[in-house]
Protein backbone atom coordinates (compact mmCIF):
# COMPACT_ATOMS: atom_id res chain seq x y z
CA UNK A 1 0.00 0.00 0.00
CA UNK A 2 1.45 3.38 -1.01
CA UNK A 3 1.81 6.31 1.35
CA UNK A 4 -0.85 9.05 1.32
CA UNK A 5 0.30 12.27 -0.41
CA UNK A 6 2.50 14.62 1.57
CA UNK A 7 0.86 17.45 3.48
CA UNK A 8 1.84 20.90 2.21
CA UNK A 9 -0.42 23.03 4.40
CA UNK A 10 -2.39 22.48 7.60
CA UNK A 11 -5.31 24.30 5.98
CA UNK A 12 -5.63 21.40 3.51
CA UNK A 13 -6.54 18.96 6.30
CA UNK A 14 -10.15 17.87 6.68
CA UNK A 15 -10.40 18.49 10.43
CA UNK A 16 -13.10 19.55 12.84
CA UNK A 17 -13.51 23.33 12.86
CA UNK A 18 -12.48 23.60 16.52
CA UNK A 19 -9.21 21.74 15.88
CA UNK A 20 -8.52 23.76 12.75
CA UNK A 21 -9.09 26.96 14.73
CA UNK A 22 -6.58 25.83 17.38
CA UNK A 23 -3.94 25.15 14.72
CA UNK A 24 -4.39 28.64 13.26
CA UNK A 25 -4.21 30.18 16.74
CA UNK A 26 -0.93 28.37 17.40
CA UNK A 27 0.45 29.91 14.21
CA UNK A 28 0.96 26.58 12.40
CA UNK A 29 0.72 27.02 8.65
CA UNK A 30 3.39 24.91 6.94
CA UNK A 31 4.19 21.48 8.41
CA UNK A 32 7.75 20.33 9.11
CA UNK A 33 9.03 17.37 7.04
CA UNK A 34 8.10 14.77 9.69
CA UNK A 35 4.65 16.35 10.12
CA UNK A 36 4.15 16.53 6.36
CA UNK A 37 4.63 12.78 5.93
CA UNK A 38 3.46 11.35 9.26
CA UNK A 39 0.16 13.19 9.75
CA UNK A 40 -1.60 11.90 6.58
CA UNK A 41 -0.48 8.33 7.38
CA UNK A 42 -1.59 8.57 11.03
CA UNK A 43 -4.94 10.15 10.13
CA UNK A 44 -5.72 7.03 8.09
CA UNK A 45 -5.10 4.87 11.15
CA UNK A 46 -1.91 3.19 9.97
CA UNK A 47 0.86 2.16 12.33
CA UNK A 48 4.03 4.10 11.59
CA UNK A 49 7.72 4.37 12.38
CA UNK A 50 9.05 7.93 12.24
CA UNK A 51 12.81 8.46 12.09
CA UNK A 52 13.60 12.11 12.78
CA UNK A 53 15.81 14.21 15.02
CA UNK A 54 14.63 15.94 18.18
CA UNK A 55 13.14 19.39 17.68
CA UNK A 56 11.49 18.52 14.35
CA UNK A 57 7.88 18.75 15.53
CA UNK A 58 7.16 15.11 16.39
CA UNK A 59 4.67 15.98 19.15
CA UNK A 60 2.33 17.61 16.64
CA UNK A 61 2.99 14.75 14.19
CA UNK A 62 1.28 12.30 16.55
CA UNK A 63 -0.77 14.78 18.63
CA UNK A 64 -2.84 16.14 15.76
CA UNK A 65 -3.97 12.68 14.53
CA UNK A 66 -4.69 11.71 18.13
CA UNK A 67 -6.88 14.79 18.63
CA UNK A 68 -8.67 14.07 15.34
CA UNK A 69 -9.18 10.30 15.70
CA UNK A 70 -9.94 9.61 19.37
CA UNK A 71 -13.61 8.88 19.88
CA UNK A 72 -15.64 9.23 23.08
CA UNK A 73 -14.47 6.63 25.60
CA UNK A 74 -11.20 5.90 23.81
CA UNK A 75 -7.80 6.66 25.30
CA UNK A 76 -4.51 7.76 23.82
CA UNK A 77 -1.29 6.61 25.50
CA UNK A 78 2.09 8.30 25.09
CA UNK A 79 5.23 6.78 26.61
CA UNK A 80 8.30 8.99 27.08
CA UNK A 81 11.70 8.21 28.63
CA UNK A 82 11.92 11.13 31.06
CA UNK A 83 9.74 13.33 33.26
CA UNK A 84 10.81 16.46 31.41
CA UNK A 85 9.84 15.08 28.03
CA UNK A 86 6.51 13.83 29.38
CA UNK A 87 5.68 17.34 30.65
CA UNK A 88 6.75 18.83 27.32
CA UNK A 89 4.41 16.45 25.48
CA UNK A 90 1.53 17.22 27.85
CA UNK A 91 2.00 20.92 27.14
CA UNK A 92 1.87 20.32 23.38
CA UNK A 93 -1.21 18.10 23.55
CA UNK A 94 -3.04 20.53 25.84
CA UNK A 95 -2.58 23.25 23.19
CA UNK A 96 -4.54 20.96 20.81
CA UNK A 97 -7.39 20.68 23.32
CA UNK A 98 -6.41 17.26 24.73
CA UNK A 99 -6.57 16.91 28.50
CA UNK A 100 -3.93 14.55 29.89
CA UNK A 101 -3.08 12.58 32.99
CA UNK A 102 0.70 12.79 33.43
CA UNK A 103 2.12 9.78 35.26
CA UNK A 104 5.76 10.44 36.20
CA UNK A 105 8.05 9.87 39.16
CA UNK A 106 8.65 12.59 41.72
CA UNK A 107 4.93 13.39 42.00
CA UNK A 108 2.57 11.87 44.57
CA UNK A 109 0.69 8.81 43.31
CA UNK A 110 -2.49 10.04 45.03
CA UNK A 111 -2.62 13.15 42.82
CA UNK A 112 -2.17 11.03 39.72
CA UNK A 113 -4.88 8.58 40.81
CA UNK A 114 -7.27 11.50 41.29
CA UNK A 115 -6.47 12.71 37.78
CA UNK A 116 -7.05 9.24 36.33
CA UNK A 117 -10.48 9.10 37.98
CA UNK A 118 -11.45 12.13 35.89
CA UNK A 119 -10.98 9.87 32.80
CA UNK A 120 -8.95 12.22 30.60
CA UNK A 121 -8.65 11.18 26.95
CA UNK A 122 -4.82 10.92 27.03
CA UNK A 123 -2.29 9.38 29.41
CA UNK A 124 1.30 10.62 29.13
CA UNK A 125 3.67 8.52 31.20
CA UNK A 126 7.17 7.32 31.87
CA UNK A 127 7.33 3.51 31.79
CA UNK A 128 8.40 3.05 35.42
CA UNK A 129 5.58 5.08 36.95
CA UNK A 130 2.97 3.56 34.64
CA UNK A 131 4.08 0.10 35.79
CA UNK A 132 3.55 1.27 39.40
CA UNK A 133 -0.04 2.20 38.55
CA UNK A 134 -0.61 -1.11 36.73
CA UNK A 135 0.70 -3.00 39.77
CA UNK A 136 -1.74 -1.10 42.03
CA UNK A 137 -4.56 -1.45 39.48
CA UNK A 138 -5.14 2.29 39.46
CA UNK A 139 -5.00 2.54 35.66
CA UNK A 140 -6.88 0.59 32.97
CA UNK A 141 -5.27 0.38 29.52
CA UNK A 142 -8.01 -1.69 27.88
CA UNK A 143 -9.50 1.43 26.26
CA UNK A 144 -6.24 2.50 24.58
CA UNK A 145 -6.94 3.08 20.89
CA UNK A 146 -3.72 4.92 19.99
CA UNK A 147 -0.31 4.25 21.55
CA UNK A 148 2.78 6.37 20.93
CA UNK A 149 6.37 5.51 21.82
CA UNK A 150 8.33 8.75 21.74
CA UNK A 151 12.16 8.76 21.78
CA UNK A 152 12.01 4.96 21.62
CA UNK A 153 15.76 4.54 21.26
CA UNK A 154 16.46 6.44 24.47
CA UNK A 155 13.66 4.61 26.28
CA UNK A 156 15.22 1.22 25.51
CA UNK A 157 18.74 2.51 26.11
CA UNK A 158 17.66 3.45 29.64
CA UNK A 159 16.62 -0.15 30.31
CA UNK A 160 12.86 0.30 29.91
CA UNK A 161 12.42 -2.49 27.33
CA UNK A 162 10.77 -4.98 29.75
CA UNK A 163 8.45 -2.25 31.05
CA UNK A 164 7.46 -1.15 27.53
CA UNK A 165 6.69 -4.75 26.55
CA UNK A 166 4.57 -5.28 29.66
CA UNK A 167 2.67 -2.02 29.13
CA UNK A 168 1.88 -2.74 25.48
CA UNK A 169 0.73 -6.24 26.43
CA UNK A 170 -1.94 -4.56 28.61
CA UNK A 171 -3.34 -2.63 25.63
CA UNK A 172 -5.72 -3.97 22.95
CA UNK A 173 -4.06 -5.65 19.98
CA UNK A 174 -6.21 -3.65 17.56
CA UNK A 175 -4.74 -0.31 18.66
CA UNK A 176 -2.91 2.08 16.34
CA UNK A 177 0.77 2.33 17.30
CA UNK A 178 3.23 5.07 16.37
CA UNK A 179 6.93 4.84 17.15
CA UNK A 180 9.29 7.81 16.88
CA UNK A 181 13.04 7.62 17.24
CA UNK A 182 16.15 9.55 16.22
CA UNK A 183 18.14 6.35 15.70
CA UNK A 184 17.12 2.80 14.81
CA UNK A 185 19.21 0.28 16.77
CA UNK A 186 18.32 -3.40 16.58
CA UNK A 187 16.38 -3.32 19.88
CA UNK A 188 14.00 -0.67 18.50
CA UNK A 189 13.59 -2.59 15.23
CA UNK A 190 12.71 -5.75 17.19
CA UNK A 191 10.19 -3.84 19.31
CA UNK A 192 8.54 -2.45 16.17
CA UNK A 193 8.41 -5.88 14.57
CA UNK A 194 6.67 -7.34 17.60
CA UNK A 195 4.08 -4.63 18.30
CA UNK A 196 3.42 -2.70 15.07
CA UNK A 197 1.18 -4.04 12.30
CA UNK A 198 2.49 -3.40 8.77
CA UNK A 199 3.88 0.00 9.77
CA UNK A 200 4.66 2.74 7.30
CA UNK A 201 8.28 3.79 7.71
CA UNK A 202 8.91 7.53 7.42
CA UNK A 203 12.57 8.38 7.45
CA UNK A 204 13.10 12.11 7.18
CA UNK A 205 16.83 11.62 7.61
CA UNK A 206 19.03 8.58 7.72
CA UNK A 207 18.92 7.04 11.19
CA UNK A 208 21.81 8.49 13.17
CA UNK A 209 22.26 11.46 10.84
CA UNK A 210 22.96 14.76 12.56
CA UNK A 211 21.16 17.97 11.63
CA UNK A 212 22.74 19.83 8.74
CA UNK A 213 22.11 23.10 10.60
CA UNK A 214 24.73 22.23 13.22
CA UNK A 215 28.44 22.99 12.81
CA UNK A 216 30.74 20.54 14.56
CA UNK A 217 34.11 21.14 16.21
CA UNK A 218 36.44 18.74 17.99
CA UNK A 219 38.96 19.89 20.60
CA UNK A 220 41.58 17.31 21.59
CA UNK A 221 43.37 18.23 24.81
CA UNK A 222 44.72 16.76 28.05
CA UNK A 223 42.05 16.07 30.68
CA UNK A 224 43.55 18.55 33.16
CA UNK A 225 43.13 21.44 30.68
CA UNK A 226 39.41 20.93 29.99
CA UNK A 227 38.17 23.45 32.58
CA UNK A 228 40.54 26.18 31.31
CA UNK A 229 39.32 25.55 27.75
CA UNK A 230 35.70 25.69 28.94
CA UNK A 231 36.39 29.07 30.56
CA UNK A 232 37.80 30.37 27.27
CA UNK A 233 34.85 29.12 25.23
CA UNK A 234 32.27 30.58 27.62
CA UNK A 235 33.93 33.97 27.19
CA UNK A 236 33.92 33.61 23.39
CA UNK A 237 30.30 32.41 23.11
CA UNK A 238 27.92 34.69 24.97
CA UNK A 239 24.63 32.97 24.08
CA UNK A 240 22.85 30.14 25.86
CA UNK A 241 25.01 27.06 26.41
CA UNK A 242 24.02 23.47 27.16
CA UNK A 243 26.92 21.45 28.62
CA UNK A 244 26.83 17.66 28.79
CA UNK A 245 28.58 15.62 31.46
CA UNK A 246 28.56 11.83 31.48
CA UNK A 247 27.63 11.25 35.14
CA UNK A 248 25.45 12.99 37.70
CA UNK A 249 28.49 13.45 39.97
CA UNK A 250 30.38 15.02 37.08
CA UNK A 251 27.44 17.29 36.24
CA UNK A 252 27.15 18.47 39.85
CA UNK A 253 30.89 19.17 40.10
CA UNK A 254 31.01 20.89 36.71
CA UNK A 255 28.03 23.16 37.50
CA UNK A 256 29.78 24.24 40.67
CA UNK A 257 32.95 25.01 38.69
CA UNK A 258 31.02 27.00 36.06
CA UNK A 259 29.37 29.11 38.78
CA UNK A 260 32.85 29.63 40.25
CA UNK A 261 33.90 31.08 36.90
CA UNK A 262 31.25 33.79 37.33
CA UNK A 263 28.43 32.40 35.14
CA UNK A 264 24.81 31.73 35.99
CA UNK A 265 24.34 27.97 35.74
CA UNK A 266 21.73 25.37 36.64
CA UNK A 267 22.13 21.60 36.75
CA UNK A 268 19.87 18.83 35.50
CA UNK A 269 20.55 15.26 36.61
CA UNK A 270 18.96 12.39 38.53
CA UNK A 271 20.22 13.57 41.93
CA UNK A 272 17.94 16.61 41.67
CA UNK A 273 14.34 16.42 42.88
CA UNK A 274 11.51 16.81 40.41
CA UNK A 275 10.86 20.39 41.53
CA UNK A 276 14.57 21.26 41.31
CA UNK A 277 14.78 19.87 37.77
CA UNK A 278 11.63 21.72 36.77
CA UNK A 279 12.96 24.99 38.21
CA UNK A 280 16.32 24.54 36.45
CA UNK A 281 14.69 23.90 33.08
CA UNK A 282 12.21 26.77 33.36
CA UNK A 283 14.98 29.11 34.56
CA UNK A 284 17.10 28.14 31.57
CA UNK A 285 14.17 28.79 29.22
CA UNK A 286 13.48 32.22 30.76
CA UNK A 287 17.13 33.25 30.62
CA UNK A 288 17.60 33.23 34.38
CA UNK A 289 20.46 30.80 33.79
CA UNK A 290 22.68 31.23 30.73
CA UNK A 291 24.22 27.77 31.15
CA UNK A 292 22.62 24.41 31.85
CA UNK A 293 24.79 21.44 32.83
CA UNK A 294 23.01 18.14 32.21
CA UNK A 295 23.42 14.40 31.84
CA UNK A 296 22.13 12.50 28.81
CA UNK A 297 19.18 10.94 30.63
CA UNK A 298 17.92 14.15 32.23
CA UNK A 299 18.35 16.18 29.05
CA UNK A 300 15.52 14.41 27.22
CA UNK A 301 12.63 16.83 27.13
CA UNK A 302 14.78 19.95 26.89
CA UNK A 303 12.83 21.93 24.31
CA UNK A 304 14.49 25.33 24.47
CA UNK A 305 14.63 27.55 21.42
CA UNK A 306 17.81 29.24 20.28
CA UNK A 307 20.41 27.27 22.24
CA UNK A 308 23.57 28.76 20.77
CA UNK A 309 26.08 26.10 21.80
CA UNK A 310 26.00 22.46 22.85
CA UNK A 311 29.27 21.54 24.51
CA UNK A 312 30.20 17.90 25.12
CA UNK A 313 32.49 18.33 28.12
CA UNK A 314 32.55 14.55 28.43
CA UNK A 315 32.46 12.30 25.40
CA UNK A 316 29.12 10.42 25.29
CA UNK A 317 29.05 6.78 26.30
CA UNK A 318 27.71 5.68 22.92
CA UNK A 319 27.63 7.36 19.49
CA UNK A 320 23.82 7.64 19.38
CA UNK A 321 23.92 9.93 22.41
CA UNK A 322 26.02 12.38 20.40
CA UNK A 323 23.18 12.73 17.89
CA UNK A 324 20.65 13.31 20.68
CA UNK A 325 22.87 15.85 22.43
CA UNK A 326 23.53 18.07 19.45
CA UNK A 327 19.87 17.86 18.43
CA UNK A 328 19.25 20.48 21.13
CA UNK A 329 20.78 23.18 18.92
CA UNK A 330 20.17 24.13 15.29
CA UNK A 331 16.42 23.63 15.59
CA UNK A 332 13.68 24.85 13.30
CA UNK A 333 16.06 25.95 10.50
CA UNK A 334 18.26 27.92 12.94
CA UNK A 335 22.01 27.33 12.93
CA UNK A 336 23.81 25.84 15.91
CA UNK A 337 27.27 24.88 17.11
CA UNK A 338 28.40 21.64 18.77
CA UNK A 339 31.85 21.47 20.38
CA UNK A 340 33.25 18.22 21.74
CA UNK A 341 36.15 17.73 24.14
CA UNK A 342 38.20 14.56 23.80
CA UNK A 343 41.49 13.38 25.23
CA UNK A 344 43.99 11.54 23.01
CA UNK A 345 43.06 8.30 24.77
CA UNK A 346 39.44 8.70 23.58
CA UNK A 347 40.30 8.33 19.92
CA UNK A 348 38.16 5.21 19.53
CA UNK A 349 35.07 6.98 20.92
CA UNK A 350 35.54 9.84 18.44
CA UNK A 351 35.95 7.39 15.56
CA UNK A 352 32.72 5.61 16.57
CA UNK A 353 30.83 8.92 16.42
CA UNK A 354 32.34 9.72 13.02
CA UNK A 355 31.38 6.27 11.77
CA UNK A 356 27.75 6.86 12.77
CA UNK A 357 27.70 10.35 11.24
CA UNK A 358 29.63 9.15 8.17
CA UNK A 359 31.79 12.23 8.39
CA UNK A 360 34.87 13.48 10.22
CA UNK A 361 34.57 15.91 13.14
CA UNK A 362 36.63 18.96 12.13
CA UNK A 363 39.44 19.89 14.53
CA UNK A 364 38.89 23.27 16.20
CA UNK A 365 41.53 26.00 16.07
CA UNK A 366 41.65 25.62 19.86
CA UNK A 367 42.64 21.97 19.65
CA UNK A 368 46.04 21.53 21.29
CA UNK A 369 46.50 18.00 20.03
CA UNK A 370 45.34 15.80 17.18
CA UNK A 371 44.20 12.24 16.96
CA UNK A 372 46.55 9.61 15.62
CA UNK A 373 45.63 8.85 12.00
CA UNK A 374 44.12 5.43 11.57
CA UNK A 375 46.51 3.02 9.87
CA UNK A 376 45.45 2.06 6.36
CA UNK A 377 43.63 -1.23 6.16
CA UNK A 378 45.96 -4.06 5.20
CA UNK A 379 44.96 -5.64 1.89
CA UNK A 380 43.72 -9.18 2.21
CA UNK A 381 46.21 -11.51 0.54
CA UNK A 382 44.65 -14.33 -1.47
CA UNK A 383 45.77 -17.80 -0.34
CA UNK A 384 48.69 -19.20 -2.28
CA UNK A 385 47.69 -22.05 -4.62
CA UNK A 386 49.12 -25.42 -3.77
CA UNK A 387 51.55 -26.70 -6.43
CA UNK A 388 50.90 -30.22 -7.67
CA UNK A 389 53.99 -32.42 -7.72
CA UNK A 390 54.77 -34.07 -11.09
CA UNK A 391 55.97 -37.18 -9.25
CA UNK A 392 53.65 -39.85 -7.89
CA UNK A 393 53.07 -39.64 -4.17
CA UNK A 394 55.33 -41.91 -2.15
CA UNK A 395 53.61 -44.43 0.04
CA UNK A 396 54.98 -44.38 3.55
CA UNK A 397 53.23 -47.61 4.44
CA UNK A 398 55.68 -50.55 4.42
CA UNK A 399 55.03 -53.91 2.80
CA UNK A 400 52.14 -55.83 4.24
CA UNK A 401 53.49 -58.27 6.77
CA UNK A 402 52.03 -61.61 7.72
CA UNK A 403 51.62 -62.84 11.28
CA UNK A 404 54.78 -63.15 13.36
CA UNK A 405 56.14 -66.60 13.77
CA UNK A 406 54.74 -68.10 16.92
CA UNK A 407 51.89 -65.66 17.13
CA UNK A 408 48.91 -67.16 18.91
CA UNK A 409 50.94 -69.72 20.85
CA UNK A 410 50.66 -69.89 24.65
CA UNK A 411 53.48 -68.21 26.56
CA UNK A 412 56.50 -70.26 27.36
CA UNK A 413 56.86 -71.97 30.80
CA UNK A 414 54.94 -74.68 32.55
CA UNK A 415 51.28 -74.99 31.95
CA UNK A 416 49.03 -73.55 34.59
CA UNK A 417 47.66 -76.94 35.41
CA UNK A 418 51.15 -78.18 36.26
CA UNK A 419 51.70 -75.25 38.62
CA UNK A 420 48.49 -76.11 40.42
CA UNK A 421 49.56 -79.74 40.76
CA UNK A 422 52.87 -78.60 42.25
CA UNK A 423 51.07 -76.44 44.77
CA UNK A 424 48.95 -79.39 45.88
CA UNK A 425 51.95 -81.68 46.31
Amino acid sequence: MSHPPRLDSFAALDLASDLQKRIRKLGFTTPTPIQSEAIPVALRGHDLIGIAQTGTGKTLAFGLPMAARLSEGQVGLVLAPTRELALQIEEGLFSLGLKCAVLIGGVAMSRQIQRLRERPPVIVATPGRLLDHLAQRTVDLRRVAIAVLDEADRMLDMGFAPAVHKILDHTPKGRQTMLFSATMPSAVAELAQQYLQEPKRIEIERAGKASENVRHELIVLPHEKKLDMLDLLLQEHTGTVLIFARTRHGARKLARSVRGLGHTAAELHSDRTFNQRKEALEGFKRGQYRILVATDIAARGIDVKAIHLVLNYDLPENPEDYVHRIGRTGRASATGLAITFATPAQQRGVRDIEKLLRTKLPLSQHSELGLTPEPPARPVQPPKPKLKSPFPAKSHAGPKRGPRPGAGRPPSGRPKSAAKRKGRA
